[in-house]
């Protein structure tokens, strides 16, 4: 007989601060979202804490008043981990872990240890490897507050390394030996992308949880790990597909995120090349979110980051079964109709139109409109083979005389 199996999730409150580039709602968005991430890394949410401020303060993040607030509730709480919503510098993380005598963690360092479970292959758990020491390196005298007082003086005199520069040596050693094992397997990597043959590559891009995977398993009726978390995929996965009678490369690349770590846009690098040299690329939408329109420049930012905002792309706004927006009674003559009032048909009349036939509405999970979506990316990825390879041009028809 199977035992029941409970998860203790640890009990952890987040931080965050609004300030005048972060108001108040972008605020509450990005804690909502760390709250996600919090929940995906095997936390459970107990408390948020908020502080307005010009800026966040260079010693402690957040005020003194507020960190005493802050101390007291983990004091009489039992919380195990204190959640900024920014990257605090060493200082900052080596004072409030002093003030607080807890674990503290930054969303890098959260993102970081998400990335670290999800991690199967080890090519993918190099990337991660090289991504925190990158991360642990200017954070070790953080770690290691008891050697503070090595110094000079009696026994304490003569050649040799003290501890904190031993591993920090150790720690360079680390990241160098990592980076050569990097190189070689981005040629690797390199090799097996010029093995694939004259096939048309097309790349899934979008958001982190925006349902790539889910709508790869749908039209390369493969098994990808699909989850409602973030970060479900890390490892690039690339999967042969033939729609009518065209076959060509889809991949399923790792989601993107606000305020991504840097080491991970560095080590992720060879599973960014899967963007950079696709040929189209599929970009994902979860228009269920109340916030996809920021999640979009996100994107768009990263994808302009690594040179690949000019490629060919089709917008795919998936979850529209998940889709709802508020409505106003038809005697309210006082609230004004705003964004969050619009019906999917609104949407389609906003920026949106400007695409044309580049804007599609789905749902992967039940396969709505997906005939229409094959239809789209048969049309692209034949226009893309005919151009390069145009005496093949008899091989493939239109979509709509395939079943004829």
């Amino acid at each position: 007989m199977l035992e029941k199996k409970t998860i203790a999730y640890e009990r952890a409150v987040l931080v965050g601060v609004i300030t005048k580039e972060q108001d108040e709602t972008k605020s509450k968005e990005y804690l909502d979202e760390l709250e996600f991430l919090t929940y995906t890394a095997g936390g459970e949410v107990v408390k948020r804490f908020t502080q307005k401020m010009e800026i966040p303060n260079p010693k402690t993040f957040i005020g003194t008043g507020k960190m005493e607030e802050v101390e007291q509730f983990v004091k009489t709480n039992d919380i195990g981990s204190v959640i900024f919503d920014d990257e605090l510098s060493p200082s900052q993380q080596k004072n409030i872990e002093r003030l607080l005598k807890c674990k503290i963690i930054d969303r890098t360092g959260l993102i970081l240890d998400i990335f670290a479970q999800r991690a199967q292959t080890s090519y993918a758990r190099t990337q991660v490897e090289l991504a925190q020491y990158q991360y642990l390196l200017p954070r070790l005298t953080g770690l290691w507050t008891h050697l503070e007082r090595q110094r000079g003086g009696i026994g304490m005199r003569g050649p040799g390394e003290t501890e904190i520069e031993t591993d920090r040596r150790i720690v360079r050693d680390k990241i160098s030996l990592l980076r050569k094992k990097m190189v070689t397997i981005d040629k690797q990597m390199a090799v097996q992308r010029g093995n694939r043959g004259a096939l048309i590559r097309v790349a899934l891009v979008g958001y982190t949880n925006v349902g790539k995977s889910t709508l790869m398993n749908v039209i390369s009726k493969s098994d990808v790990f699909a989850e409602n978390k973030l970060f479900a995929t890390l490892d690039t996965t690339v999967r042969k597909v033939v729609i009518g009678n065209l076959p060509f490369l889809l991949s399923d690349t790792v989601g993107f995120i606000r305020k991504l770590p840097t080491q991970l846009v560095d080590s992720f690098k060879s599973t960014l090349d899967e963007v950079r040299e696709a040929d189209l690329l599929l970009h994902v939408v979860d228009i269920s979110h109340p916030n996809f329109e920021d999640h979009i420049a996100s994107v768009n930012k990263i994808l302009g980051e690594i040179k690949s905002a000019d490629k060919p792309t089709v917008m795919v706004f998936n979850k529209i079964d998940a889709y709802s927006h508020e409505t106003i009674d038809s005697d309210d003559l006082v609230t004004e109709k705003t964004k969050a009032h619009y019906t999917l048909d609104d949407w389609k009349r906003t920026w949106m139109n400007a695409m044309g036939e580049n804007a599609l509405f789905i749902s992967a999970i039940n396969k709505e409109n997906i005939d229409e979506f094959k239809r789209k990316v048969y049309t692209v990825v034949r226009e893309i083979h005919v151009t390069r390879f145009p005496y093949n041009n008899f091989l493939y028809p239109d979509y709509e005389e395939l079943d004829s």
